[in-house]
């Protein structure tokens, strides 16, 4: 009985792992940094890089660029053993406080670059003969930083400063 439990959590466990692979991916950060992430969590005790890549079967590698970049988001946080040199890894206790301080803040700064690319093409632009193509171009560009200036709104409302 123990065995079909066992299977049972480490299918539960792959299931989990993969989605948060999946939204990682989706949100341009990478398959391997969702899963990573997922398998730390979903781990009872810290784990070290050599753990979390044959849990994955990934390589060492690649563990460690992931686990880099979770450290960065603090999403991560590394923990020492005494008398083992290893470094382990835990999912951080405040996961709001990360959330704000790590992806909101990349959020913040692709919104930032995203600005920075509608002026310089509005500056090549404003050379530009008017033509329709180009009138198209310019209104794209002011539907753009619309957008941009909602989603600027919805990342610096008070609710979202709460978070952490």
């Amino acid at each position: 009985m123990k065995e079909n439990f066992d299977k049972s959590v480490n299918e539960a466990r792959g299931c989990l792992i993969k989605a948060a692979g999946w939204s990682t991916q989706d949100f341009g950060m990478g398959r391997i940094v969702g899963e990573v992430f997922a398998y730390v969590f979903l781990s009872r005790d810290p784990a070290s890089l050599d753990e979390v890549a044959e849990g994955l079967e990934l390589s060492k590698a690649a563990v460690s660029i992931a686990t880099r970049q979770l450290d960065k988001l603090s999403l991560l946080r590394r923990v020492k053993t005494p008398g083992d040199r290893r470094t382990y890894y835990t999912t951080s206790d405040h996961f709001a406080a990360s959330l704000q301080k790590g992806i909101l803040e990349l959020i913040r700064s692709k919104l930032k670059s995203a600005g920075d690319v509608l002026d310089q093409a509005e500056s090549h632009l404003a050379a530009a003969e008017s033509t329709p193509d180009t009138l198209f171009v310019v209104d794209q560009i002011k539907r753009a930083r619309k957008i941009r200036g909602k989603v600027d709104l919805l990342l610096n409302n008070p609710l979202m400063k709460l978070i952490g």
